[in-house]
């Protein structure tokens, strides 16, 4: 190889860079932040009613007698997120399922890990429930004097002249608003 050849990317660099800039093309297919917000929220819900906090000699117990429910809404929060990442196309169900999850913590797990959950949780529910996978953008093909041409399927619109009517419709149905009909039936 010499110093004139480019270097072919992915094999040349370093892997550590290599591995970034797979692991963004790879978050950026899925909700990953929704993901990684939802199991945020799950850890504090399911570690506090276990946890003990020691103030000197003294030991507080944050147990509450719905400890397993706690549990259980904290491990289901984290299996929401990582389904998040793996499987995109649960995102509105795990969304949902995230915030009522989290809605329950409150009364059930210490306000809902002492809030820091449940907020949590409620944003990446908030946050899966609202994502939407990018579009590749359409190209346009070119005619002939290299001006790009409309994509089928697409209006566009022509030049307006003298011969044009003013408010004739080219609605053939017999359901537009000029007629009043308006594709209900009439009555009497």
């Amino acid at each position: 190889m010499s110093a004139e050849t480019p270097a072919a990317p992915g094999t040349d660099e370093h892997y550590l860079r290599v591995f970034r800039r797979n692991f963004r093309a790879w978050r950026g297919t899925r909700p990953f932040w929704a993901g990684l917000f939802v199991m945020l929220g799950g850890l504090p819900i399911a570690y506090f009613p276990y946890a003990n906090l020691r103030l000197g000699h003294l030991t507080l117990a944050m147990a509450t007698t719905a400890g397993a429910g706690s549990l259980i809404i904290g491990v289901l929060l984290v299996v929401l997120g990582i389904s998040l990442w793996f499987q995109k196309h649960v995102r509105v169900f795990a969304g949902v399922a995230a915030i009522l999850l989290a809605l329950v913590s409150i009364p059930v797990s210490n306000l809902g890990g002492f809030l820091i959950g449940f907020l949590f949780a409620l944003i990446g529910g908030a946050m899966a429930v609202s994502w939407a996978e990018d579009a590749p953008p359409a190209q346009q093909p070119a005619d002939a004097e290299g001006a790009a041409v409309a994509p089928m399927g697409t209006a566009t619109q022509a030049p307006v002249t003298d011969t044009d009517t003013v408010g004739a419709s080219d609605d053939l149905s017999g359901s537009s608003p000029g007629n009043e009909a308006n594709g209900r039936h009439s009555a009497g």
